[in-house]
């Protein structure tokens, strides 16, 4: 379990299929679901010594095909869970270390961005 301080991309949307029926004499199309799509999630957090996202990226770069069931958590101001989103078989897409400046003060934030096949929200 890796602690990230900032996500985004908990977005799902349905395909919209239209069709007429043969005998419909209505001008109106019906509307039916079609094919779900899920947004790659983006995870942040400030460069630790733990390389377990590093290595899990690694993998897949080596050809390791390595899916994992990875939730989201959202935590209150106490860092007491509040929402539970699962993602379903996560990999591990794009890994971004931080911009190398020699002068500044900011944090070293690496990124993570998984790509998924599937969101469920947990309460």
């Amino acid at each position: 379990a890796a602690a990230c301080e900032e996500s985004s991309g908990l977005a799902a949307s349905v395909d919209i299929i239209e069709y007429r029926e043969g005998g419909d004499k209505q001008s109106v199309a019906r509307k039916l679901p079609g094919r779900a799509h899920f947004s790659n999630i983006t995870l942040k957090r400030g460069i630790t010594t733990n390389r377990d996202l590093w290595q899990w990226f690694k993998d897949i770069l080596n050809g390791v095909v390595d899916r994992r069931n990875v939730s989201v958590v959202l935590l209150d101001s106490q860092q007491q869970p509040v929402v539970r989103w699962n993602l379903t078989n996560a990999w591990p897409a794009k890994w971004e270390g931080p911009p190398l400046k020699g002068k500044g003060t900011d944090v070293a934030i690496e990124t993570l961005e998984l790509a998924h096949e599937g969101l469920d929200w947990v309460d």
